[in-house]
């Protein structure tokens, strides 16, 4: 975990302490300058459970914190895993005009408001680039000039996003498997894809986007990209019953995504199909 802390995040980004146990249970305090790097290290150690005195049996008010009925589970999970080799994203797409601009893409876990792969248009072609997950949040949720961005998009009659759902702004999101919470302190449950064939989630993209993502970083222009989410399938709802994300794994699926109308588009935004995917124990 330290390690972790170190290579991720850097030295000069965190503090911990030790923190005896509370209500009978181990704690440590760990202290993020920015709340960004704090949501990386709860994707990346799902294991940890935040203390929350609310949940402790010695807690007898009945205040809960703002939005948190009793007996809500509110825990969500935005972390992914690609493996997807550059050369067989560039043969899956040989039938177009390709061009890979990604640099050196390394297989490994994703977690918010860092850089992942992404297929999108480059006007009459496609182009694989990076860029970072966290599309523009509504600003009628922004309590500061900070915007962590929004990773998953389940509203798409929204005016925010009607925006980015044409087709010059929709892009496929490479995905080899994803995560979905077991509940605090249990790890995260795995899901692949039930063949061995490739899929993506259902993406949109925004560049060039002047925002502040991190305090210390100031207004920063960057790519930016989130996926759709639907109501979940029987295998993802038994594990996270209220979404799922949206997977394309058809090349019929893919074409439409990237240049149907909106009308047309918009119809994938459904659950997969139950036999669509396997319980995994590890990321692949």
């Amino acid at each position: 975990m330290y390690l972790w802390l170190d290579r991720v995040i850097g030295r000069d980004s965190y503090a911990w302490h030790s923190g005896g146990t509370t209500a009978g249970r181990e704690c440590i305090a760990l202290y993020f300058r920015n709340a960004a790097d704090a949501e990386g290290f709860c994707a990346a150690f799902p294991e940890l459970e935040l203390a929350d005195g609310t949940r402790y049996p010695g807690y007898s008010s009945p205040a809960l914190p703002f939005g948190r009925k009793t007996g809500e589970d509110e825990a969500l999970c935005n972390l992914y895993n690609v493996s997807t080799t550059q050369e067989a994203m560039r043969q899956l797409f040989r039938s177009f005009e390709f061009t890979d601009k990604a640099g050196n893409l390394e297989p490994g876990s994703i977690y918010p408001d860092r850089l992942a792969p992404i297929i999108r248009h480059n006007r009459e072609a496609l182009e694989l680039v990076r860029a970072r997950w966290g599309m523009p949040s509504p600003p009628s949720v922004l309590k500061t000039v900070r915007d962590p961005g929004v990773t998953n998009v389940r509203n798409t009659s929204s005016p925010h996003w009607r925006r980015w759902l044409g087709p010059a702004h929709r892009c496929l999101v490479p995905v080899t498997s994803f995560a979905e919470p077991l509940g605090p302190g249990k790890g995260n449950q795995w899901f692949a894809a039930a063949g061995d064939g490739p899929m993506f989630f259902a993406g949109i993209e925004a560049r060039d986007w002047q925002s502040v993502r991190k305090v210390k970083d100031g207004e920063t222009t960057d790519d930016l990209f989130a996926f759709l989410t639907t109501s979940p399938n029987a295998m993802v709802g038994a594990i996270h019953p209220k979404a799922m994300p949206v997977i394309l794994n058809e090349a019929k699926q893919w074409e439409t995504w990237l240049s149907a109308p909106f009308e047309l588009a918009l119809k994938l935004q459904r659950p997969l199909p139950d036999d669509g995917l396997r319980m995994i124990e590890n990321p692949i």
